[in-house]
């Protein structure tokens, strides 16, 4: 199972940018998908998790200005980013809890970080 994020890159203030993550491999669900960033000298925090039902969950810093989607067809997220502030700034991760088969409860996979910057 491998998750691949995608969409970073270099945004002024105020500006949007979509990240993506897609989990390939071979499961038989995904529980939940998650953002996580981890910005220099910090600790990595969460930003947005979106479970199977479809309910989200936001930190407080991103809270109406992130929105967090999945397309179950193609086992991948979104995570909308708009209003974006400097210290927005960090590598984001993605993650999730996935059911490799029907019976387990789920284990956690990452993938790699995308770097998210925006200038003031």
């Amino acid at each position: 199972v491998q998750l691949q994020a995608s969409g970073g890159g270099l945004v002024q203030a105020g500006g949007s940018l979509r990240l993506s993550c897609s989990a390939s491999g071979s499961f038989f669900s995904i529980n939940s998908l998650a953002w996580y960033r981890e910005a220099p000298g910090k600790q990595r925090e969460l930003v947005a998790i979106i479970h199977n039902s479809g309910s989200t969950v936001y930190a407080d810093s991103v809270e109406g200005r992130f929105t967090i989607s999945r397309d179950n067809a193609k086992n991948t997220m979104y995570l909308q980013m708009t209003s974006l502030k400097p210290e927005d700034t960090a590598v984001y991760y993605c993650g999730g809890s996935l059911q490799i088969t029907a019976g387990d409860r789920g284990s956690t996979f990452w993938g790699q970080g995308t770097q998210v910057t925006v200038s003031s």
